[in-house]
């Protein structure tokens, strides 16, 4: 299986997790990515930035976002977009909007819970089991209020969040922070983008790669119970 977790089957995605009761358990914490995993905040991200671009004269493209911006920096994206603007427009030009698309997000947020119900249900059901920390590139503020919301703050043990690391993913740090954090020496990580699944395999650690936000409750009971 290497690194990644194999193609799961589907009937092993209805078994309850309660099963896990009483068996040896192969990983000893999940760590989760937030944005596209936890929720499904990715459009919401796209959208703010959007609005907060257009002035500048740039036009961000959905499919261009999908493939370079979905767990990067937001810093490195922004460096990125004014450097490859016709003419390129200085950084610090753009920059001090950060704070207003980071609240635009968590007013769009606070109107549209990005949580899906079988998501909420799964870390309940695995904080029984497992330690939990969710893992991302998000600021603390952008992460910590919606999931508290959401009522599962106090399913994960801790997170591990935008600036509190050296360096972001696709670097290994924020896992190895989260697993210091932890205590753990097995985590399993739960990503949908390539740079979070190359900072959990430069971690060292195994990595299930969701096919989507959606699929997520399927597809991490699928992996637990194979």
């Amino acid at each position: 299986m290497g690194r990644c977790a194999a193609r799961l089957r589907r009937d092993d995605a209805q078994r309850p997790v309660s099963q896990l009761s009483g068996q040896r358990l192969r990983w000893d914490a999940l760590l989760f990515d937030f944005d596209g995993v936890l929720a499904d905040t990715e459009p919401v991200h796209y959208g703010c930035w959007c609005e907060v671009l257009k002035p500048f004269g740039i036009q961000l493209d959905w499919g261009f976002y999908q493939k370079q911006c979905i767990g990067v920096s937001d810093r490195l994206m922004v460096e990125r977009l004014a450097a490859e603007r016709i003419p390129p427009i200085p950084f610090d030009e753009i920059w001090p909007e950060y704070l207003r698309k980071q609240e635009l997000f968590r007013m769009r947020l606070e109107q549209t819970p990005p949580f899906l119900s079988d998501t909420l249900l799964l870390i309940h059901d695995l904080s029984s089991y497992y330690k939990l920390a969710v893992v991302s590139s998000s600021g603390r503020l952008e992460i910590e209020p919606s999931i508290e919301r959401a009522g599962i703050r106090p399913c994960f043990q801790t997170l591990v969040c935008g600036k509190e690391v050296p360096n972001l993913k696709p670097a290994p740090d924020p896992y190895l922070r989260a697993a210091a954090l932890l205590g753990c020496r097995q985590p399993l990580v739960i990503e949908d983008s390539d740079a979070g699944v190359a900072s959990a395999e430069a971690a060292g650690f195994e990595v299930l790669r969701v096919s989507s936000a959606g699929a997520v409750a399927r597809e991490v009971r699928a992996a637990l119970l194979r």
